[in-house]
């Protein structure tokens, strides 16, 4: 191979983030904004300390990014039950209302990105990139890191 297939990963995926940034945008969504939605999404009810993790922020910057959602009234902070100092993150009606929003025009995004793909060729490209997510796991798991997927 002449180019790179985690260079070519990369920039596959930043793409279609600039993609889906795009048609975000027509919604009043920022990318750092639907960035913590999605994960929250997937993850509801996690501290902000991992979801910092998951995004691959400094705490600071997520800690920001939470009080501009909590005041937009897509996030919600609750005390965990179990340690007053912790908060647990939830997103609110208007944050799944505006979910429901941005779930069509990933689809959208993900479309148009695997025209000229038969079903076996996504079949497989799924199968291929799922089996080196796993591999990556692993080899952070052996090396005793969080490998909590996003």
């Amino acid at each position: 191979m002449n180019e790179n297939i985690a260079v070519l990963m990369a920039d596959v995926s930043r793409m279609m983030r600039r993609a889906f940034d795009e048609r975000a945008r027509t919604i009043g969504v920022t990318r750092p904004q639907w960035q913590v939605l999605s994960v929250l999404k997937r993850h509801e009810g996690i501290n902000q300390g991992g979801l910092a993790e998951h995004l691959d922020v400094e705490p600071i910057t997520l800690c920001r990014m939470v009080d501009r959602l909590q005041e937009a009234d897509l996030i919600e902070r609750r005390k965990d039950p179990n340690d007053r100092r912790v908060w647990r993150l939830f997103l609110t009606e208007k944050a799944k209302e505006l979910s429901a929003q941005l779930k069509p025009l990933g689809q959208q995004v993900l479309s148009d990105s695997m025209q000229g793909l038969s079903e076996a060729d996504r079949d497989v490209l799924f199968e291929s990139l799922s089996c080196i997510r796993k591999n990556l796991v692993r080899r952070h798991q052996d090396r005793g890191l969080d490998t909590t997927a996003s």
